[in-house]
């Protein structure tokens, strides 16, 4: 029946002469590559907690979603049926197994997250939020390159990973000490995950005297995600410690700050990983790709932030 659908899916795209397969390949392509800015923009500018929120939602569901789908090792709908034949150039950026849809699982605790915060301000903000998660995940389906159990899997995990967070804010709300724990805890099963994903057995089926699919080459994005729940918790300690900043704040100034902090960010997401790669071998470069990205995010253009405004102030006290 998922293949079946996915079938309707591609004879509809072929006899509109793919008219709407540029736009769901935006879709994608903006999930996995700079979507990501948004919540570091409201972080850094907006509001530091809620930001928080949608960061931690989204480390969290991405770095426990690579050793779920590193541990089902399911296929990809074309390798499983070869009537499947994706749209445009989905096939060559789709990485990895197939299930569950990691592009869902970064679009759901994004949006979701920013539809979460921004429920008190704004529903109508929240409600185009919520159909960005779902046209997200309609786009895997449509550019052939996940099943709907894919999708399906992928915004239950988002779901369960900004419950989980919203359980624990509410929780540190009331007891703060216990804040390093959880970071402890989330560092521990990081890199138990990296360990498991590293010396786990996979699947070595071979057609036609050829490995059907190379498992080291699947492990790449897995040591990137992973890292999430490893890197997170670093720079977390490091801001609350050390930096402790507070969001630049929703005016010219605040926004020019966020803005200029965008750029180095979006240099690095489009350069660095390949250069990392060339340097430290996929697996680490990815890894190393998310750490950077992450402590970045989280702390070090936070600290640029805090000293901006401390110079500020002592200007206007002067």
């Amino acid at each position: 029946m998922d293949i079946e659908y996915l079938l309707l899916l591609q004879n509809f795209r072929e006899s509109t002469n793919n008219v709407l397969t540029p736009f769901m390949e935006a879709i994608s392509l903006f999930a996995v590559s700079f979507l990501i800015m948004i919540p570091v923009f409201v972080y850094w500018v907006v509001d530091k907690r809620k930001g928080l929120y949608t960061l931690a939602s989204y480390y969290l569901c991405c770095g426990v979603n690579a050793m779920v789908k590193l541990t089902a090792c399911v296929y990809r709908p074309w390798i499983r049926d070869p009537r499947v034949v994706p749209a445009g150039d989905a096939i060559s950026t789709a990485t990895g197994y197939s299930f569950p849809s990691g592009h869902t699982v970064t679009a759901g605790p994004i949006y979701g997250g920013l539809a979460v915060v921004s429920w008190s301000w704004k529903k109508i903000v929240s409600v185009f939020l919520i159909l960005c998660v779902l046209i997200t995940g309609f786009s895997r389906n449509y550019l052939g390159v996940h099943t709907p159990q894919d999708v399906c899997v992928g915004l239950l995990e988002s779901a369960l990973a900004l419950f989980v967070m919203m359980k624990i804010f509410s929780y540190l709300d009331e007891h703060p000490e216990k804040e390093n724990l959880f970071l402890l805890l989330s560092f521990i099963v990081g890199w138990l995950g990296i360990v498991y994903i590293t010396f786990k057995p996979y699947p070595m089926e071979y057609v036609n005297g050829k490995l059907l699919v190379d498992p080291q080459k699947m492990m790449n994005d897995g040591y990137g995600d992973t890292c999430l729940l490893i890197a997170f918790p670093v720079a977390r300690y490091i801001e609350k410690t050390w930096v402790r900043f507070r969001s630049a704040g929703l005016n010219s100034i605040g926004i020019l700050t966020g803005v200029v902090g965008l750029i180095p960010m979006f240099f690095m997401i489009v350069y660095m990983r390949h250069a990392l790669d060339g340097m430290l071998g996929s697996h680490w470069g990815h890894f190393s790709f998310s750490f950077i990205i992450v402590l970045y995010s989280v702390a070090v253009y936070p600290l640029v932030i805090r000293m901006m405004t401390e110079r500020r102030e002592k200007t206007a006290g002067n």
